[in-house]
């Protein structure tokens, strides 16, 4: 029997407790939980979630707060919400003091690494951002040796330190929550947080210049309401471009799936696009930057087409027909499932599990390590159309990241 299916792991789950899982409209780690929670139990786990208190799971439930804290009033103050969130951790601290657990699988970010030596159970942490900001780049120093799990191989690049990537996850969704759409309307489709990183502005501008329909949905977070006002608002229509702000899961299967295709204009290093995948599951296509993860998710021409600029985005719009929309949810279904994510973090914690040391050498070492799993798992076929196709340009310069760092890990 194959040891994925025939070892039952106690598994502790810990979630963001700014959002219920699954969120009710933006959250996209605590939807990438909600998922791995379900599948798990599904192979026979015994899976505790620690989240807020109106998140729903398939696991047992353990109520951190009664409800998300983003619902509460007081923490539209952003300090508030920062200290709501360390209280937080705090209870989940004194829950897994008290309990045994085969292995602790941490969602909730850099912040909860000081603690997990005092645990004594092996803690995996999914690293779910950018890993460059000062903050958490010198707690990723100081916790170098800590068990992380990147959502893509671009992703590592973003840490300045080297660190201990005990394995690569491609996040994964349900397929079958998402219908299949064979024949779009006219219309294209924007959906994400509005902020500069996401590209609304930018999207607005290859609409324009294309001359096609452009509908946005997305948060808009309190510290960007004055760039929403400011920058966007002037910008909707109400008839060439139109906001119809957050929406839930099932109004975004449809906002996807009736579009000709998802524009996402980034205009940053995306670790991973969740919404990404969300659109092809429909067989939508997406045009988007060439930035961060995404030529490990987009294959160019075939599931969308990977631009340079607003006008070749434009341009692309009326290449857009060319592209087989079944071919795009079958690339979900094969490379980004729950199922086959669950089975991934499995695997990941077996590896961790199983190993008695995991010393860090040197920068070098690791970084040398990370090219020879991206040669062997990542590098697809000659034709170069799968998961990871872009990597052999940045072998070169991964091989070389941990002799920039010199030769020792900084102490603690």
């Amino acid at each position: 029997m194959n040891i994925l299916h025939s070892r039952k792991l106690r598994i502790a789950l810990l979630a963001p407790v700014e959002e219920q899982v699954p969120p009710k409209k933006y959250g996209g780690t605590e939807l990438v939980v909600y998922n791995l929670a379900k599948r798990l139990v599904e192979m026979g786990h015994h899976v505790t979630l620690l989240a807020s208190g109106d998140s729903v799971t398939d696991a047992r439930l353990i109520p951190i707060f009664p409800e998300a804290i983003r619902t509460l009033p007081k923490s539209r103050n952003p300090e508030i919400r920062r200290t709501l969130t360390l209280v937080g951790i705090g209870r989940m601290l004194e829950y897994l003091s008290e309990h045994r657990f085969d292995l602790i699988h941490n969602h909730v970010g850099w912040t909860f690494l000081p603690f997990t030596a005092a645990l004594h159970t092996p803690t995996v942490t999914t690293l779910h951002g950018y890993l460059g900001n000062p903050d958490e780049s010198e707690m990723y120093r100081q916790y170098a040796k800590e068990n992380y799990v990147s959502i893509s191989m671009n992703q590592r690049m973003s840490t300045p330190h080297a660190i201990n990537f005990v394995d690569n996850v491609y996040n994964g969704i349900d397929v079958s929550r998402f219908g299949f759409f064979p024949e779009p309307r006219e219309y294209y489709a924007f959906l994400a947080r509005m902020s500069p990183e996401k590209g609304p502005l930018e999207a607005i501008a290859i609409a324009r210049a294309a001359g096609v329909d452009l509908i946005m949905a997305g948060k808009i977070d309190p510290t960007e309401t004055d760039y929403f006002e400011e920058r966007i608002k002037p910008l909707i229509d109400g008839k060439q471009i139109r906001f119809i702000g957050e929406i839930g899961h099932e109004d975004k299967v449809k906002l996807l799936g009736n579009a000709k295709a998802l524009i996402a204009p980034i205009q940053w290093d995306e670790p991973f696009g969740l919404y990404f995948i969300e659109a092809m599951a429909c067989g939508t296509p997406v045009i988007t930057n060439r930035r961060g993860s995404v030529p490990e998710i987009i294959i160019d021409g075939k599931t969308g087409y990977i631009v340079e600029s607003v006008e070749e985005a434009a341009a692309m719009t009326r290449e857009i027909r060319k592209l087989n929309r079944w071919e795009c949810r079958e690339h979900v279904r094969k490379n980004f499932s729950d199922r086959s994510m669950a089975e991934n973090y499995v695997a990941a914690y077996l590896k961790v599990l199983d190993m008695k040391s995991h010393p860090i050498s040197s920068p070098a070492d690791i970084m040398r390590k990370a090219s020879e799993s991206i040669r062997r798992d990542y590098v697809p076929s000659p034709a170069g159309t799968g998961v990871g196709s872009a990597f052999p340009e940045l072998l070169g310069d991964m091989t070389g990241f941990g002799n920039r760092l010199g030769d020792e890990v900084p102490e603690a």
